[in-house]
């Protein structure tokens, strides 16, 4: 079955930068979407990006500009770059796989003031 690893969430200040990376098992991970949602407290799981299996990416407005969506197909990871880190970003970070619907463990990203 395929699975989700998720890494790189962590406690950054304000204005820095973390990497999240989702590695995903089996050979579906070529041909799918992909896509990184977020949930904060109190608030609905939203998504943040979303990249296809040919490359094409979307974003949120709250996050257009500053984060990026990748993927590695030789080693089946996804990626999402985040600069210029708000504590308005601060949530647990989630992989998905949508054909599959399938989620990550999630991984907490934490900016502070």
């Amino acid at each position: 079955q395929v699975q989700l690893v998720e890494s790189g969430g962590a406690l950054v200040q304000a204005g820095g930068s973390l990497r999240l990376s989702c590695a995903a098992s089996g050979n579906i991970f070529r041909v799918s979407a992909m896509g990184w949602y977020r949930q904060a407290p109190g608030h609905e799981r939203e998504l943040v990006a979303r990249i296809t299996n040919t490359g094409m990416t979307n974003y949120a407005d709250s996050v257009k500009g500053r984060f990026t969506i990748s993927r590695d197909n030789a080693k089946n990871t996804v990626y999402l770059q985040m600069n210029s880190l708000k504590p308005e970003d601060t949530a647990v970070y989630y992989c998905n796989l949508p054909l599959m619907s399938l989620w990550g463990q999630g991984t907490q990203v934490t900016v502070s003031s």
